[in-house]
């Protein structure tokens, strides 16, 4: 079955060159109108989509990121004429995935789209949109639509395919090993082991010879020789949790095995050779670590060649649904789930999730068991959750010497609200009594007068 592929370029005999050059291969739609092209994407199912970026009467590059925006997981290759390859570079930093310069052999453009398919090829399993154009409900192991959680899929798809290692950051309870797991089922190490540890769990002497194995004899209770972890996820990937808690006297051998690619087992003078994958996970501050001469500098860089940062769950806003609806399913017994009434629905948007999305799900789980009916509601849910009321920010006391204009303890009140709802301007302007459009206003005047990056959270 050939793959659909949409073709936009200003140029009709360009785009019949390319449908005829390509149709053995893919199945094309062309258009010469680039505002036709969203419309396009949300009437049917398009596998990957060609566009010039150079086009009269239309900024490429904005339309590249408006496709990406509205189409994350499907893969955009551009083209731009020989000599503007800046203007590629700019398009993929919008979210295109390659790029053809103009004029190009017309094999090499089939070339280029089979790799941006390889690309994506198995990149999201069990991920449907439900429609069109739909923001995705999850990713692998991993559920939401937010465009945090979005952010994060990004990440996966530019990281699963290789072999550098991921450093990924937290609270605890945000999904750090589902992740873990997500980006090894969608790396070329799907079929090796997957073996994690979490590294504050054992004590040193314990956690050495987990790690990196023992020799017969090499303490009083080594009676025989044991592979560590790190041979045993040869060929896989090593999940390091707490990675922070890794005491320091370790931490030179963790590194040894990094850069040389061999392990040394307690009480051996042999090295064994491994190819592992290291992922790692931590909800401390290593940098602050580091200050503080707690973990050393050159582990963390060779740890952190890739960074996500997996956000908390009350910073995710209607994903905290979407997962409520996915746990519900789960520990549901007819496995279609129970429903949510909208207080329960209410309840749980407010409440702030310090134990993020570990304690919702325990949530959920004891609301599937108490339920009286096919739905849940509000009573159904844990009393600190129902009866949690958020309380409206404070406005910040200006030092006692500080006197500043009325318009200033506005505007500062103003950044506060808008900081403890967490960017969410609907919410805001509810707890400060202003309809949108005035909080739009004033936040507007704020960024041109040098409060920016405030004001535009």
């Amino acid at each position: 079955m050939s793959h659909s592929l949409l073709v936009i370029d200003d140029d009709a005999s360009t785009c019949e060159l390319l449908a005829e050059t390509l149709s053995p291969r893919f199945d094309v739609v062309w258009t010469t109108e680039p505002a036709q092209a969203e419309e396009l994407l949300r009437s049917r199912a398009f596998d990957l989509v060609l566009t010039d970026v150079r086009m009269e009467g239309v900024d490429g590059i904005e339309l590249c990121a408006r496709m990406v925006e509205s189409f994350p997981h499907l893969p955009v290759v551009v083209m731009t004429a020989f000599g503007s390859i800046d203007t590629a570079v700019t398009a993929m930093r919008a979210g295109a995935r390659d790029f053809l310069t103009k004029p190009f052999e017309l094999g090499a453009v089939a070339a280029v789209l089979t790799r941006a398919l390889a690309q994506n090829g198995q990149r999201r399993p069990g991920h449907e949109p439900a429609t069109p154009g739909a923001a995705p409900a999850g990713y692998g192991e991993l559920v939401g639509s937010s465009r945090a959680m979005r952010a994060v899929y990004e990440l996966i798809d530019r990281t699963a395919q290789s072999a550098a290692s991921v450093l990924i950051s937290g609270e605890s309870g945000t999904g750090k090993e589902v992740l873990a797991r997500t980006i090894t089922q969608l790396s070329p190490r799907a079929a090796g082991p997957f073996v994690a540890i979490n590294c504050a769990a054992l004590p040193e002497p314990l956690l050495e010879s987990e790690l990196f194995g023992h020799t017969r004899g090499a303490f009083t209770d080594a009676h025989s020789a044991r592979d560590g972890l790190v041979v045993q996820a040869n060929g896989g990937t090593l999940f390091l949790d707490e990675v922070g808690e890794l005491p320091l006297s370790l931490q030179p051998k963790l590194l040894r095995v990094l850069q040389e690619r061999v392990v040394r087992p307690v009480g051996s003078d042999k090295e064994i050779p491994v190819d592992v994958r290291l992922i790692c996970a931590t909800n401390r501050d290593l940098e602050a670590a580091i200050a503080e001469r707690r973990f050393r500098a050159d582990l963390y860089y060779r740890i952190n060649v890739v960074h996500v940062a997996l956000p908390r769950l009350h910073a995710r806003g209607d994903d905290v649904l979407l997962l409520a609806a996915h746990f519900s399913r789960r520990f549901a017994r007819a496995g279609a789930g129970l429903a949510l009434s909208a207080d329960a629905e209410r309840v749980l948007l407010d409440y702030p999730w310090p134990g993020n999305v570990r304690e919702l799900q325990n949530c959920i789980e004891r609301a599937v068991v108490l339920a009286r009916t096919d739905r849940i509601t509000r009573d159904d849910l844990p009393e600190k959750v129902r009866s949690y009321r958020p309380e409206p920010p404070a406005p910040a006391a200006a030092a006692p010497l500080e006197l500043v204009a009325l318009e200033e303890v506005e505007r500062r009140y103003i950044l506060r609200v808008l900081d403890a709802v967490h960017g969410n301007k609907s919410k805001a302007a509810q707890v400060l009594g202003l309809d949108r459009k005035t909080l739009y206003r004033r936040l507007e005047r704020y960024a041109a007068t040098g409060d920016e990056s405030r004001a535009a959270t």
